[in-house]
């Protein structure tokens, strides 16, 4: 399921950039938990060992190429190869925004996707620097990923009401998923205001904000006005490529670390995590936030839309 469409054995080309870019729909991408593809209905036994039947998602590898050189193998459900790949390569540093994508092809059989661009680019020395992150499955940093971070400044008039934080909080818990159908998923949402507008979902969370990051730049989605939601930790490496992605507002329904903090306090961007129901917690740019609804009249969190956690006020 790439973002054009069907890509078995395929080469998709982007567009030319436009000018004009129309409104998105709300939930112009979300997630498809009837895809038989991402899930595997599999046996077991319950606690009073009882046979039951349950859904599970897939993992599969994915290995990338830019140009004629592999990047990495990544673990992933399989859906949207093209906007992971992209993605992957622009929070990495190893794409930049005005590098020309000439064509991107992806063969299902192999589990491979290659990106071809007009530039060529060696990066054996940022392959040498790259070290595991705190991301789940399959995830990398490399050792110079800060080295556009404070070059980017981030729009100082961005508002956040919270009225839109409690209406998103709810159609993006509620709305059909995988997570809700499988569990044992993340995922990543891009919002304007109180809309969701392309929501992602994989086994990592690192995943899902890449294939976000791939879209808008497939698809020429500005920035500008954006927030952007995770049902993931608040870690470094979630507010690194929020911030190189240029979305000034990062909300989380888990918790935050120390250095995800610290950077978001760094990098003049809005920290809003634990954001369940009626309750949220801002650690960083709070001067964005403005409160305009009353939390007593929020609905608190639908029992189905609760995810695991290991400390009730965090989730995994």
């Amino acid at each position: 399921m790439p973002c054009g469409g069907s890509v078995t054995g395929t080469r998709l080309a982007p567009g030319p950039p436009r000018a004009d870019i129309p409104a998105m729909d709300e939930f112009a991408v979300r997630p498809d938990p009837a895809d038989p593809r991402l899930t595997e209905r599999v046996t077991g036994i319950d606690q009073a060992g009882q046979t039951i039947e349950t859904a599970v998602p897939v993992e599969r590898p994915l290995t990338l190429f830019l140009n004629g050189r592999e990047i990495v193998t990544m673990m992933t459900v399989g859906d949207y190869p093209d906007c992971l790949a992209v993605g992957y390569l622009l929070n990495q540093n190893m794409l930049r925004p005005d590098d020309r994508i000439t064509a991107i092809d992806f063969d299902e059989e192999t589990e491979t996707v290659v990106v071809r661009t007009e530039r060529q680019t060696d990066f054996e020395d940022k392959l040498k620097k790259k070290t595991l992150t705190s991301g789940c499955a399959q995830g990398t940093v490399f050792g110079d990923v800060m080295e556009k971070f404070d070059q980017v400044a981030l729009d100082p008039a961005a508002l956040i009401h919270t009225s839109w934080l409690y209406a998103l909080s709810k159609k993006i818990n509620t709305t059909p998923s995988l997570y809700l159908e499988a569990g044992a998923i993340h995922g990543c949402v891009l919002c304007e205001r109180d809309r969701p507008l392309i929501y992602m979902e994989d086994v990592g969370r690192h995943n899902a904000i890449d294939k976000i990051a791939g879209y808008m730049h497939l698809h020429n989605v500005a920035p500008d006005g954006k927030l952007f939601y995770t049902t993931g930790r608040l870690t470094s490496e979630m507010v690194i490529k929020t911030v190189q992605m240029r979305i000034p507002i990062l909300i989380s329904r888990s918790g935050f670390t120390a250095w995800g903090v610290a950077l978001a306090r760094r990098a003049g961007l809005t920290l809003i995590g634990r954001a369940k129901g009626k309750r949220f917690i801002a650690l960083a740019g709070e001067q964005r936030i403005r409160f305009d609804a009353d939390p007593a009249a929020a609905d608190d969190e639908p029992r189905r839309a609760q995810r695991k956690a290991s400390l009730d006020e965090d989730a995994a």
